[in-house]
């Protein structure tokens, strides 16, 4: 299904933003320039991530949040201080690791375990 804006779309826009910072301007520069582009190419990177994942992130968050009951991230930190999550703990660790996990898929991809 196609947006209301013709091609290129953000995503494609960024892509192609990215793409001339790693191989144009990385080649042709080194030492504080270099390294700038670099950065900005991962700020690219990541702005890429958050547009692809962004939606099914938002759905699943929201599942999470209906199924425990609250509204969004402040008021299940406020029911947890209350201790009104308390007999929903499981479910609570459970929603937070993978609202975790989502932020992680954006931020940092590839760092998926929890356990560390």
């Amino acid at each position: 299904m196609s947006g209301p804006y013709d091609r290129p779309d953000a995503g494609e826009l960024v892509a192609a933003v990215r793409e001339f910072l790693e191989g144009d301007v990385m080649a042709a520069t080194d030492g504080r320039v270099r390294f700038h582009a670099r950065v900005a190419a991962n700020a690219l990177a990541l702005v890429e991530r958050e547009l692809a994942l962004s939606a099914a992130a938002t759905t699943a968050q929201r599942q999470r949040f209906d199924a425990l009951g609250v509204a969004d991230e402040r008021e299940l930190g406020a029911a947890i201080r209350s201790g009104a999550m308390d007999p929903l703990w499981a479910e609570v660790v459970s929603a937070v690791r993978a609202s975790v996990v989502d932020k992680l898929a954006v931020a940092h991809p590839g760092y998926t375990s929890l356990d560390e």
